[in-house]
């Protein structure tokens, strides 16, 4: 890929914007926003996952030679966690006890758990504020009756395991699940006008893809100042980010850009 100036990326960006690469799977509902912005801009949007989620072997999990039903309160961080976690319960053939209780990262995480246990049954509680504070605060009253299992990615901040370990927590971390880069090598030589971007594991996907990419003329798009920076680390600009109180979606942000770059025309 040939390298362009600055004068040229700027002009670029003034471009319209005909093709749009999104860092993830397709929706499953055909009727969703991408869909109405790719109708109402005339832009051809195209899906495809920069990270892929593996779980763990049963031979790996057993070498940690433990049973989750033999801790009393779970730690759960994501979505991701949830489902792993009691997929791996279920290959193991292994069901939690009724009185597990289950601490969680985030109201939305805690919601998520009702799609595998009878919520009003289990003694669920979860951080009400942003951060982990108030998490902290939650498992350090339990602290002196519990057992903690913590679940987790191969790549997971430590965060927590750190705060159990200065803080004496009866705990066992896991890995039960791996995140890694997906294989992009079909797109190697394909151009998009932008590619959009929701984690900071999508731009390391890019780049153990593509190690000599270069911006150019795209236009990239980032969800979060944690997706925002690793492009920035990277020395990449950031055309479009969400959310903001303007445009807190991804889609309204790229909305957004579209029109500023049509009263160009």
């Amino acid at each position: 890929m040939s390298t362009v100036t600055a004068k040229q990326a700027t002009a670029a960006r003034e471009t319209a914007v005909k093709t749009i690469l999104i860092s993830q799977p397709a929706p499953l509902n055909a009727k969703n926003p991408y869909a109405s912005l790719s109708d109402k801009y005339n832009v051809k949007i195209d899906f495809r996952k920069f990270i892929q989620i593996d779980p763990v072997s049963l031979k790996e999990f057993r070498r940690y030679r433990i049973s989750p039903d033999e801790f009393s309160a779970v730690i759960l961080t994501s979505k991701s966690a949830i489902d792993h976690f009691f997929k791996l319960c279920k290959d193991l053939r292994v069901e939690m006890p009724a009185d597990t209780k289950y601490f969680c990262s985030s109201e939305a995480v805690a919601l998520y758990l009702q799609k595998f246990i009878e919520y009003r049954k289990r003694k669920v509680f979860y951080s009400k504020k942003d951060g982990k504070t108030d998490l902290y605060g939650l498992l350090k009253k339990h602290k002196d009756n519990e057992n903690f299992l913590f679940p987790c990615a191969n790549n997971h901040k430590k965060d927590i395991p750190n705060y159990l370990e200065e803080n004496e927590f009866d705990y066992k971390e896991v890995t039960i699940y791996n995140v890694i880069s997906s294989d992009l090598s079909d797109l190697e030589n394909i151009f998009y006008d932008m590619i959009v971007f929701f984690t900071p594991l999508g731009i390391k996907s890019l780049y153990d893809n593509f190690p000599d990419f270069k911006q150019n003329n795209t236009r990239l798009a980032a969800y979060g100042k944690l997706t925002s920076k690793a492009m920035e680390n990277h020395d990449l600009i950031v055309d479009v980010s969400a959310p903001s109180p303007e445009t807190p979606s991804m889609t309204m942000a790229i909305e957004a850009y579209l029109k500023k770059v049509a009263k160009k025309k």
